[in-house]
C-alpha cells in the first residue's frame, strides 16, 4: 500500500553537517505519458537522522538518471550505505 516505490542510493557517501549533496540512484527511466513524478522525503530519515530528501518534479519524458538532493539539518555528518532507501518516487496524472 506504499504511495510509490522506494529509491535507494547507488553507493556509500557522507553528507557533511548542515550541507546538502546530490546522490546517485542509478535509476534512469521515463514515466507514462500524461503523468509526472516527484521525489518525496522519507519521514523516518527526517525523524531519526535529520535528513530531508527530494529533488523536484520529474517530467514524463525525462530519461536520464534520477538523482536525489539530500539535506543534512544536523550538526554532525551523516553516513549512508549503498542500497539505503532515501526517498519515494510518486507518479501522478497531469
Amino acid at each position: 500500500m506504499a504511495a510509490g516505490p522506494d529509491i535507494s542510493t547507488l553507493k556509500d557517501g557522507t553528507i557533511p553537517a548542515q550541507r546538502q549533496m546530490l546522490v546517485d540512484t542509478g535509476i534512469a527511466r521515463g514515466l507514462p505519458r500524461g503523468t509526472y513524478g516527484w521525489l518525496a522525503a522519507r519521514s523516518g530519515m527526517a525523524n531519526k537522522h535529520g535528513i530531508a530528501g527530494g529533488g523536484g518534479v520529474i517530467d514524463a519524458d525525462y530519461t536520464r538518471e534520477m538523482k536525489v538532493i539530500l539535506q543534512n539539518h544536523c550538526n554532525t555528518s551523516y553516513q549512508f550505505k549503498a542500497g539505503e532507501r532515501i526517498t519515494q518516487l510518486i507518479v501522478e496524472k497531469i
